[in-house]
């Protein structure tokens, strides 16, 4: 037998290792030694809190581990469910929120919580947790010291109060971002998406009515997907605020079942919430203490698991929930399932759902143009390449695409549904995209604070993308209103056709990293190589008489030791340069070209000098990262802004600005790598197309490889 690949570093089965600890080793020497684990990467002080500390020494925090709390402490007592998660003395419902969604998935569960974890056997103090990072699978190790004050769990605790798997998780995950206090306040998609890898989106609860919305809750919940709710506050103030139904305003509450009624007087749809407090519940009809339940069966009842105890868990009808709530927070892991079932057996094959991932970054002066007011500088932020070629059925569970009919079906069309049913052969011959953007890493600050973002795209038509296209066309998508929160996200048709993703925060010279996610076919943004111009008569000339003066009549070839001086003074490149140029053609091991290769080569600079002085704005004769961007592109290629800036210091040599020399050197070095991309073989390397991984590993790979022969 075979030994069995490894999993892909960050993936759920070979995930990243947070802070480079590896759980195992470390419970192992643990272990041996006999000395429980302590974490260095994540101490039992104020620092890992977060937050100012209490100058009342009577709520001075202890670090105290589970069975110094209470002596029958468990890590999980019997299963898991939504009662073992309650809220502590920290603002973060968003989190705990979607922890009760995930224990209603115990497929997604296990991702989250590896199991095989306990406070008896092999019990070493520490316990292990993984969490979705932009793209990647990241295991983070704690050790299983808890903040406690006057004897209680400070933080999140279980309804039990000796269970302690929540806590952990609560503890990894504030390890994973940097402190407690940093886990204050958020949106419930942010703890969705971490927890399962997922796309969050948000439904206004008013763009349905009670029973289709009851059908798409219903749905999603048997997909597999998190559901969550919450009530808008009107101010800051309102917030926390509970209202007289028993409800908590600006409060995040996880839809966790869905389920109906029978009585006399007709059916009613009901929907099974839960407040991460673990307590203050809804006092409404259908509440735990209703009469509503009085005409309900006992059987029925017991099917439905209706407790009537105070533990934050409650019915609520779908009339009640759409008059009272909101907003519904939705995060869909379908489109995991979707790459891993649907994938194309053949290069040839389109119209697959898939997942590309790209990072990029704000940078000033750069690439953070700003927003679609700055018209001088938003042709500059990021820019995504996006190919749609085949025509998608339309979506039944798109928001655009519910209607207000019951379920029975009438004979006879209304003009509403026709208006509908036209809707739905529109999109039928269009494409879906999901397109999400994330900003990473801004809960890691002193101080959580979002940029105001968003993105846009764009229909190409053969036009440069400069500024005159962005102020002469309009974005045909946009996530929407720029928003200061982690991600946007929108779901969109669009015809068959070529477009461009535009990632910008509001104001301009923002300096930030993000995320940005595609759901369907899309292209990596990396083109063909350069094409030369056809060779002059003069260059002709100019060969010939090279080759005649310094190759001699005999000699074939040109020299590699030759550093073209023969070429204009506005042609004249280092020896290195040369170098790189010569390898970078067909030379079968010689280090010298032949008459032919010679005059392409010069065809192919003089193409390089034109683009180069072209968009040399200030005619410095040197690039920046932006116009080494716009310059690439021109010449065939097109890379992220990240994969720019890489390149701008790699063949920049430490300087701020690119000369031609580097230009040159840059550009060859990229032909290489997609000459080495087509020769590709195996078919499973090259479907994962030329990232902007790949562009980095290549660089670094050819990089070594020119210097070997180099060295020879």
């Amino acid at each position: 037998m075979q030994p069995e690949e490894e999993a892909a570093l960050g993936s759920i089965g070979n995930p990243i290792r947070f802070k480079d600890q590896h759980f195992k080793t470390l419970r192992d020497e643990c272990l041996k030694s006999g000395v429980l684990f302590s974490d260095p990467a994540f101490a039992a002080d104020q620092k890992s809190i977060g937050m100012p500390e209490d100058p009342d020494p009577n709520k001075a925090i202890k670090w105290l581990r589970p069975k110094e709390i209470s002596k029958n402490a468990v890590f999980v007592e019997g299963t898991t469910g939504t009662t073992d998660i309650c809220q502590g003395q920290l603002g973060n419902c968003w989190l705990l929120a979607a922890l009760s969604c995930l224990t209603m998935h115990p497929k997604l569960f296990v991702k989250v919580v590896p199991p095989k974890q306990n406070l008896s056997e092999s019990y070493a103090g520490i316990f292990h947790f993984r969490f979705w990072q932009y793209g990647e699978w990241v295991e983070v190790v704690v050790d299983d010291r808890l903040p406690v004050r006057e004897g209680r769990l400070l933080f999140s605790y279980s309804h039990t109060r000796n269970e302690y798997w929540s806590a952990l998780v609560e503890k990894a995950y504030a390890k994973l971002i940097g402190s407690y206090g940093s886990l204050k306040g958020g949106n419930i998609s942010e703890g969705m998406e971490d927890f399962t890898g997922g796309i969050a989106y948000s439904i206004p609860v008013s763009s349905r009515t009670p029973r289709v919305l009851w059908r798409s809750l219903t749905a999603a919940l048997s997909r597999g997907s998190l559901l969550s709710c919450f009530i808008q506050a009107s101010s800051y103030q309102e917030i926390g605020k509970v209202t007289g139904d028993g409800l908590v305003k600006g409060h995040a509450y996880a839809i966790t079942d869905s389920d109906k009624v029978k009585k006399a007087s007709g059916e009613t749809l009901l929907l099974k919430l839960r407040n991460p407090w673990g307590f203050v519940e809804y006092s409404g009809p259908w509440s735990d203490k209703s009469k509503d339940w009085d005409d309900v069966g006992k059987a029925e009842r017991d099917r439905m698991e209706l407790k009537k105890r105070e533990d934050g868990e409650f019915w609520i009808s779908t009339e009640d929930f759409s008059r009272l709530f909101d907003t519904v927070e939705l995060c869909s892991v379908s489109p995991d399932t979707l790459v891993e079932g649907d994938t194309p057996a053949s290069p040839g094959a389109t119209s697959v759902w898939t997942i590309s991932a790209h990072e990029g970054c704000w940078v000033p002066g750069s690439s953070a143009g700003g927003s679609r007011r700055y018209q001088r500088s938003f042709w500059k932020n990021p820019q995504f390449e996006l190919v749609l070629t085949e025509q998608d059925k339309a979506d039944e569970d798109d928001e655009d695409d519910e209607d207000d009919k019951d379920d029975e079906d009438d004979e006879e069309m209304t003009p509403e549904e026709k208006k509908i049913a036209e809707k739905q052969k529109k999109k039928g011959k269009q494409c879906t995209i999901l397109v999400e953007l994330l900003q990473k890493d801004r809960r890691k600050k002193n101080k959580v604070h979002f940029l105001y973002m968003a993105f846009h795209i764009y229909r190409l038509q053969g036009a440069c993308l400069d500024r005159s296209f962005f102020t002469q066309n309009r974005p045909v998508g946009r996530s929407g209103k720029y928003r200061a929160q982690r991600g946007v996200w929108r779901k969109v048709h669009l015809d068959p056709g070529n477009y461009v993703i535009v990632a910008s925060t509001y104001r301009p010279n923002k300096p930030g990293e993000f995320f940005l996610q595609i759901c369907l076919c899309l292209l990596c943004a990396c083109a063909s190589q350069v094409m030369s111009m056809p060779v002059s008569p003069e260059d002709h000339i100019r060969v010939q008489k090279t080759f005649d003066d310094v190759a001699g009549p005999v000699r074939q070839f040109l020299p590699l030791s030759l550093d073209f001086s023969f070429l204009e003074k506005d042609y004249h490149l280092p020896l290195e340069t040369c170098r790189q140029l010569i390898f970078g053609e067909k030379t079968k091991g010689r280090s010298s070209l032949s008459r032919k290769q010679t005059e392409t080569l010069l065809s192919y600079l003089r193409n390089l000098q034109s683009i180069f002085f072209r968009f040399d704005e200030d005619s410095s004769g040197t690039m920046s990262p932006f116009e080494l961007s716009m310059a690439l592109q021109a010449a065939g290629v097109q890379c992220d802004g990240k994969v720019v800036q890489l390149l701008s210091e790699r063949f920049g040599s430490g300087e701020p600005h690119l000369p031609f020399c580097g230009f040159v050197s840059c550009v060859t070095r990229l032909r290489k790598l997609f000459a080495l991309y087509e020769s590709e073989t195996s078919q499973e390397v090259k479907d994962r197309g030329i990232n902007n991984v790949s562009i980095r590993l290549c660089i670094i790979s050819y990089r070594f490889i020119n210097d070997q022969i180099l060295n020879r």
